[in-house]
């Protein structure tokens, strides 16, 4: 049995979203077979990349934009200019075909997400979610957000095009029907975005703004070789990151063109697996990986000439040296007047068998 996304998050462990979102039209039209299969194939790609939940979108055309609905991302990119005319493309999939897709990522062990865009998707999404997620474009959606939170269940409130006051009047709305968790996802509202728009400062201002809640980062940019961006925001807080999935990246149109694909997905994962092995833990105190190079590294108190037996230790009778396997440097002074139980030769290491 996975790991529900919200159980990760409550732990602090990180969490990789893969927004398949309507990619898979795309993916079914190129191979030639049909959408319900597309998508599935996608789901079982970011499953084998360890991917920890995929999320859809839930919407219709109809009750999302008007009919002269200018486009909002790069045209070079997505050439259909209005919003209306995208989205009727992509907007086949009902209710039977949600439940379908859910009761697939239940076999194969991955959490199945989607936002909705409507009341109506709010309604039948709620019985397969265990978390609700709400879109940049509806961060001041009110009827929507208080729909949403009527449901009690924890939200991932995604921030783009936004600012605080904005933010806070969205909680505030959130918070008067629902007190659980609140993930809030740093975004860019431009597709793609670019390197230099990335923004990823805010996470560190979100964490700051909102301690009582986790932060997290929806990318847009398109996938640098190294994945840099997503490094530098987890490194800087952003605990579940979420990112738009395709399997061929090569495909024009729609969101492939900004997307990872289940080989990014896994490099990824990795790179986080490392970059949490680095980071150790908070304590302040010897690793037991430096133990060895502590006692040999640090300094000894050592005779600086001969001490013969019955002598009393005095300060120019010692001097310190490595390796640390006698009597500590910081003891020296609890030696002073001390006597010798026996002759130390010069250059010796002194223990305290050696002293009455």
């Amino acid at each position: 049995m996975y790991e529900k996304i919200i159980d990760r998050i409550n732990k602090r462990k990180f969490v990789l979203i893969a927004e398949i979102g309507v990619n898979y039209y795309d993916i079914g039209k190129k191979l030639d077979i049909s959408d319900i299969e597309a998508a599935k194939l996608m789901i079982d790609k970011a499953k084998d990349a360890g991917v920890h939940a995929v999320k859809f979108q839930t919407y219709k055309a109809d009750t999302l934009a008007v009919k002269n609905s200018p486009a909002y991302w790069n045209l070079q990119e997505e050439a259909t200019a209005s919003q209306y005319e995208l989205f009727k493309k992509f907007d086949s999939f009902n209710e039977s075909d949600y439940k379908e897709l859910y009761d697939y990522c239940e076999h194969v062990g991955i959490e199945f997400l989607s936002t909705p865009f409507d009341i109506n998707s709010v309604d039948y999404l709620d019985e397969i979610l265990s978390v609700f997620k709400i879109s940049s474009s509806d961060l001041n959606n009110y009827p929507l957000i208080t729909y949403i939170a009527k449901k009690n269940k924890s939200i991932i409130l995604s921030t783009g095009a936004s600012n605080k006051e904005e933010i806070d009047k969205a909680i505030s709305w959130i918070r008067k029907y629902n007190n659980k968790q609140i993930i809030l996802m740093h975004c860019v509202l431009e597709y793609p975005t670019q390197y230099k728009n990335a923004n990823l400062n805010k996470i560190i201002s979100l964490r700051k703004e909102y301690p009582d809640m986790i932060i997290g980062y929806s990318d847009h940019t398109k996938p640098d070789k190294t994945y840099e961006i997503i490094k530098t925001a987890y490194n800087l807080g952003a605990i579940v990151i979420e990112k738009h999935f395709t399997i061929d990246k090569k495909l024009i149109g729609n969101d492939h063109y900004h997307s990872m694909d289940d080989s990014d997905a896994k490099k990824i994962i990795q790179s986080i697996e490392f970059i949490d092995k680095i980071r150790g833990n908070y304590e302040l105190d010897c690793l037991n990986a430096e133990y060895s190079a502590r006692l040999n590294a640090r300094r000894s108190i050592v005779s600086d000439g001969n001490i013969l037996c019955g002598e009393i230790i005095t300060k120019n009778m010692l001097t310190f040296k490595r390796p640390g396997t006698g009597i500590p440097v910081d003891s020296y002074e609890d030696i002073i007047g001390r006597q010798a139980a026996q002759d130390i030769p010069k250059d010796t290491i002194i223990h305290e068998y050696m002293l009455k």
